[in-house]
């Protein structure tokens, strides 16, 4: 068995001509390639405009940390995905061979970036979740660079994951290839989806609780529908890639790619929408919603009231 099969982006299988050692296209297939082409490119801008807006323009605070790093994750696996499909069909249309090697190092890039962004999203549910729980301790208490610090143990781990699948699947290309993939969906979607998941879950629970007078902060709606839209997005080629493991279920590719490289390209449109409705209107600029959004965090509705709560408690 070729073990660099195992790796994230292997095409469905039938698609190679084997006697010409040539990858065969069918029309659909070339047209939603040229869809998720597209979508990269959209979602390349998007990203790099929240890029530049909150590292110049935006005020920091430990939200707008995540978020940052969340877009590099973003924008990285974009364009990784994009220079990904532009080589595979330049392979696939003039019968070539020479970009095997380095197809096989994007697919590790953007492996990296993907369960980069699940980290990312995964802190931020819990910090946002602790936020409203224990307001007075992230007010009071929270160390000034536990985001950045958060963010840098969670590159590394990220890093050190699709280190080992490096290693395993290129390298070394022995049975423990497809171990060390199994081993990477447990941690990504038995460890970390579930905790994403449930602090949504609770955060949701305990906002609908106590502020039923009130609308709902723009951040808490801002980070229920980009988990809300990654678990959509992203399911499908998790499935398809975890099918490929066992033989037993399979999808699309080219579906699947198209999907998650909307996830990859949606947040920014999520960050302008929610940030700039008011009325049952849409006004303002991209800068304007993004600090209605993250510059809420402050003096958030949900704060206020879990704080004013947890004092009287205190008090009495």
């Amino acid at each position: 068995m070729d073990t660099t099969s195992l790796l994230l982006t292997e095409t469905s299988p039938g698609y190679r001509d084997h006697e010409n050692n040539c990858l065969i296209h069918n029309f659909i297939d070339v047209i939603l390639d040229g869809v998720t082409v597209l979508i990269c490119l959209f979602g390349l801008v998007g990203n790099g405009v929240i890029l530049w807006l909150l590292s110049f323009f935006i005020k920091r605070n430990p939200f707008t940390i995540y978020i940052l790093n969340l877009a590099v994750a973003d924008l990285s696996f974009l364009l990784f995905l994009l220079v990904y499909l532009i080589l595979s069909i330049v392979e696939s249309v003039f019968c070539a061979s020479e970009f095997g090697h380095f197809l096989r190092v994007l697919q590790l890039l953007f492996l990296f970036a993907y369960n980069a962004s699940l980290y990312f999203l995964t802190a931020i549910s819990v910090e946002r979740c602790l936020s409203v729980f224990y307001p007075i301790w992230c007010r009071c208490h929270r160390p000034k660079h536990l985001s950045a610090l958060v963010c840098a143990l969670l590159w590394a781990l990220s890093c050190l994951v699709t280190g080992l699948m490096s290693y395993f699947c290129v390298f070394d290309q022995t049975e423990r290839c497809r171990m060390s993939n199994i081993a990477m969906y447990v941690l990504n979607f038995l460890i970390f989806a579930p905790v994403m998941v449930l602090s949504n879950l609770i955060l949701c629970i305990k906002v609908r609780h106590s502020s039923q007078q009130h609308q709902p902060g723009r951040l808490y709606i801002v980070i229920l529908l980009t988990v809300l839209f990654f678990l959509v997005f992203t399911v499908p080629f998790s499935i398809q890639r975890l099918g490929l493991y066992f033989n037993y279920f399979h999808l699309s590719i080219e579906i699947c790619n198209a999907l998650v490289s909307v996830n990859s390209s949606i947040n920014p449109v999520i960050y302008f929408l929610v940030g700039s409705y008011r009325k049952w209107r849409f006004r303002g600029s991209v800068k304007v919603a993004l600090q209605r959004v993250f510059e809420e965090q402050a003096d958030s509705r949900e704060d206020r009231k879990a704080t004013s709560t947890d004092t009287m408690e205190l008090a009495n």
